[in-house]
């Protein structure tokens, strides 16, 4: 059985990132979800050498609030936390860059998504970098560097020196990956953080970023879009549910997502592919968070694991998408589904437009049925297709003919 120590400070491997940008760009953003651990990298990255401010402190924020340029006018470099709070402070610092353009100058960090703004975009642009911290991958809990994406493309699968299966499995899907969840030492105190957790978002967060006068049905709202997760949209059904109509369904899961909650993966197709699902789905980040919102627990996982297939999807696609925000390669995440039913759970697209196809599988056993969208997703790529990986809950990686694989799940987190 794997241990890990869940007590220390683990190595973030966006850090390298994040030192290369703030050597050539004079603002450098870290954005992610609340608690995913960017404070703690920023403040341990600063050292003494910039000032720190953090707009969670409230008499910082009047400040920030009331006389932006004031605030950053006397600065030389600084971290400031949490800046979506005050979004004003961004023109601040935009008119002090363009006094002052060495690199290194602000290091902000976001728990939304303020490049949505088109405001924001515009005033900064060319003047900073952003950089997306998500919770801790299974890859930093364990110390490993190696990224399985720029390893795929490269023809290669990780070798996983501990294979990890069954319910232990089960527990690490349902752990999830933020710092705080982790360290608890019981699924029922990882639920306790998780619903504390939500609660204050949902209560104070989401008024940071968006004007919603329905505050209350976002609860209900959320706990909806958490039994969609693996699904296709349909705002018009779900919204029907909680009494929206599906525009503002729509608009109320952009917040989640500018909050870095969830993401609508969008259908993956060629320009001479016309029948083709047209609809996003929907995944959220974090698994664990996930599990706390669908009310599932390892107890009935190991009753029943007809519920934990959807969840088990939004852990890959959580660790694929945090592999993708520290790799060399640039990578797309999205799915195929085709109008014949023909599916294939993620797919991965780099910059020259080939293609890596991942179908999970939440058994211990590969039948030639779950080959069938990852075959015909290689027929219409073509020589684009540079893999299909069925990731499993077994210990072998076998080769099943034409590029196609089966690899264990914690090959995700191999070397």
């Amino acid at each position: 059985m794997v241990t890990m120590n869940f007590s220390t400070l683990y190595p973030r491997l966006i850090e390298a990132r994040i030192a290369e940008a703030m050597a050539d760009t004079p603002v450098v953003l870290v954005a992610g979800p609340r608690q995913a651990g960017k404070t703690t990298l920023v403040r341990q990255m600063a050292q003494g050498e910039l000032r720190y401010f953090t707009l969670d402190d409230e008499l910082t924020l009047l400040a920030a609030k009331a006389d932006p340029v004031g605030m950053i006018r006397g600065l030389d470099r600084a971290v400031i936390d949490e800046i979506q709070r005050a979004p004003q402070l961004l023109m601040a610092i935009k008119k002090s860059v363009d006094e002052d353009r060495r690199p290194g100058r602000f290091l902000l960090t976001g728990s939304a998504n303020l490049m949505a703004l088109p405001t924001v975009a515009d005033s900064l642009a060319g003047r900073i970098e952003v950089l997306l911290l998500l919770p801790l991958s299974q890859s930093e809990m364990r110390g490993n560097t190696a990224n399985w994406l720029d390893a795929a493309f490269a023809g290669d699968l990780l070798k996983v020196p501990a294979t990890v299966v069954g319910d232990e499995m089960v527990d690490v899907v349902m752990r999830g990956g933020y710092p705080e969840a982790v360290a608890r030492p019981s699924a029922r105190r990882r639920t306790a953080w998780a619903r504390q957790y939500l609660d204050a978002i949902l209560q104070r967060d989401v008024r940071d970023v968006a004007n919603i006068d329905k505050l209350d049905q976002l609860p209900r709202f959320l706990r909806g879009l958490a039994q969609m997760s693996g699904q296709m949209c349909n705002f018009t059904q779900l919204g029907g549910q909680v009494g929206l109509d599906s525009k503002t369904a729509a608009r109320y899961c952009g917040v989640f997502e500018q909050m870095y909650l969830l993401k609508r993966v969008e259908v993956w197709a060629s320009n001479r592919l016309s029948r083709v699902v047209k609809t996003p789905k929907l995944q959220f980040i974090d698994s664990g968070l996930l599990a706390t919102l669908i009310d599932l627990t390892p107890a009935q996982v190991s009753q029943d694991r007809t519920r934990f297939g959807n969840l088990l999807e939004t852990f890959v696609y959580g660790e694929l998408l945090k592999h993708s925000s520290t790799a060399e390669g640039d990578y797309r995440l999205l799915y195929y589904r085709d109008l014949d039913k023909f599916e294939v759970d993620i797919v991965v697209e780099n910059a020259a437009g080939q293609l890596i196809g991942v179908e999970v599988k939440a058994s211990a056993t590969v039948s030639e049925r779950d080959l069938r969208g990852l075959k015909k997703l290689a027929g219409v790529v073509g020589e684009k297709f540079k893999l299909g990986v069925i990731l499993y809950d077994g210990t072998q990686t076998l080769p099943l003919g034409d590029g196609l694989w089966a690899a264990p799940l914690s090959s995700l987190w191999g070397q």
